[in-house]
């Protein structure tokens, strides 16, 4: 099935100009969800992989299953003050502010390898400030995935100069 096919564009939302690539319509999909969740951890199935760790909000809905998938527990990357316990926190930019991410300071334990997974690299700001708070705790990255890939924005180049394996099931090559 193409997965592309089952992802809804919203032109000019949230602002005009962006053509916004909703996921919604394919999570309802019970064949085309089941298909992206396979086609996620199907690299990884056979490989030592300790945890998946996945991006909020929309990441939390892939990373759960591949991670059921992989037989491993999942960890959740959230905004800042939004994680009920003891945080480390990353602060990144993006082209119009600065955000902080946060992420249990006992989530990752030092020498695990993750699997890190969220439904889209755009610029790829969050992704990189995940992949610097999953050093922070002493995990190695095994691999990056997303649903989607917006390669013309940049951020799956910049994940893959920091010698980082990427993944994507679906790219768009502009808005």
């Amino acid at each position: 099935m193409n997965l592309k096919s089952k992802i809804r564009e919203i032109p000019d939302w949230p602002k005009k100009g962006v053509n916004f690539k909703d996921i919604t319509t394919l999570l309802e999909d019970a064949a085309a969800f089941k298909q992206a969740v396979d086609e996620l951890a199907a690299p990884f199935l056979g490989q030592k992989i300790d945890k998946v760790v996945g991006i909020d909000a929309r990441g939390f809905l892939l990373a759960a299953p591949v991670a059921y998938k992989l037989g491993v527990g999942v960890a959740l990357v959230r905004k800042k003050g939004k994680l009920p316990s003891r945080t480390v926190e990353q602060e990144y930019t993006l082209e119009y502010a600065a955000n902080t991410i946060a992420m249990h300071d006992d989530a990752i334990k030092p020498g695990e390898k993750v699997l890190l997974v969220d439904d889209l690299c755009a610029t790829g700001g969050t992704a990189l400030a995940a992949c610097d708070l999953i050093a922070k705790l002493g995990g190695k990255i095994a691999g990056v995935s997303f649903l989607i890939d917006l390669p013309f924005l940049g951020g799956s180049g910049k994940l893959k100069a920091r010698g980082l394996a990427v993944r994507r099931l679906v790219e768009y090559e502009g808005e």
